[in-house]
């Protein structure tokens, strides 16, 4: 009897491990095809970082095609897009609280959906049902912004940070779309007045 519960004990630990090992594996053959990226981007004490992984177009069709129009998508490939800032924030007069979130949007051909959500997630997309992981109980803030065109392809799914006209702007960039999520600290810290 001792023998047999010995046995059951190493079958599933190879199991367990064999499994943990497929999933490493499969993890960083995805990573040769859609790299992991950071960007970081900093004006005064206001710094805010961004982890994502960076899919390439390869003469596909992306959005409205590869990337459905109307659905929830983890923003890039693999693990969901991080967000992470240093000081609270205002995004379309709406405040978001220093912290890490992870960025999901919900393109369509004239305006995307971006939602900052609370949660984070060991993988982009539900393995078993292939949708987004996103849990919309955890979403703190989202948006509607416009979709600008650009004029030649972006090959590699970029995302990006620029100053305009005194906002800070977080640009999504793949295909020939564009969208920009305007920014600004929620409380600057007020130089003393000579």
């Amino acid at each position: 009897m001792r023998k047999k519960i010995k046995w059951t004990i190493i079958i599933l630990m190879v199991l367990v491990l064999g499994g943990a090992l497929g999933f490493y594996i499969w993890k960083g053959e995805t990573k040769s095809y859609s790299p992991e990226d950071t960007v970081y981007y900093q004006k005064g004490s206001l710094k805010v970082k961004v982890f994502y992984n960076r899919p390439y177009k390869k003469g596909r069709d992306i959005f409205g095609d590869l990337v459905p129009y109307g659905e929830v998508w983890r923003t890039g490939a693999n693990e969901a897009t991080t967000f992470e800032v240093n000081k609270d924030i205002l995004i379309d007069g709406t405040l978001l609280k220093s912290g890490t979130y992870t960025l999901w949007t919900i393109p369509n051909p004239d305006s995307w959906k971006v939602i900052f959500n609370e949660k984070m997630y060991t993988w982009g997309i539900d393995l078993t049902t292939k949708e987004a992981a996103r849990d919309p109980e955890y979403d703190v803030l989202t948006l509607e912004v416009p979709v600008n065109k650009n004029l030649s392809p972006i090959e590699q799914f970029t995302i990006y940070f620029d100053d305009q006209q005194n906002l800070n702007v977080m640009f999504l960039a793949w295909d020939q779309t564009v969208i920009a999520i305007p920014f600004k600290e929620a409380n600057p810290t007020k130089k003393p007045e000579a």
